[in-house]
């Protein structure tokens, strides 16, 4: 499928998490909850509901794709991962989140450099 990234944007910020989550392994839904808890310190805190509906428009949209539990694990759990079209927009998305920020920084809402704790 050859569709424009920016078709997709911008991403609502729990798609963005989710994405997010899922950009270094595949997870189960369990998994991607606790990764976006911890990842947000607590901030944003999915529920099962609005995880599983997002998880399947992600993959109508070719974004996520299923993938066979891990070895050793639960078969019964189903795990996700990123498409490259999904990495695609995670990072197109990302880049223009970087933008807005550089906008802020340039009007002095933000530091001119992150702080340490950032």
């Amino acid at each position: 499928m050859n569709r424009p990234t920016d078709e997709f944007l911008p991403l609502t910020h729990v798609v963005y998490h989710i994405l997010l989550s899922l950009s270094a392994e595949a997870r189960h839904g369990y998994g991607i909850i606790k990764d976006v808890g911890e990842r947000t310190t607590g901030h944003l805190e999915l529920e099962a509901g609005t995880l599983y509906a997002a998880i399947r428009r992600l993959r109508h949209d070719e974004l996520l794709e299923e993938r066979p539990a891990p070895e050793g694990t639960d078969a019964r759990r189903r795990y996700y991962a990123l498409t490259a079209f999904g990495r695609e927009v995670l990072q197109a998305e990302s880049e223009r989140l970087e933008e807005l920020v550089a906008l802020a920084r340039d009007a002095m809402i933000l530091p001119s450099t992150p702080s340490a704790g950032a």
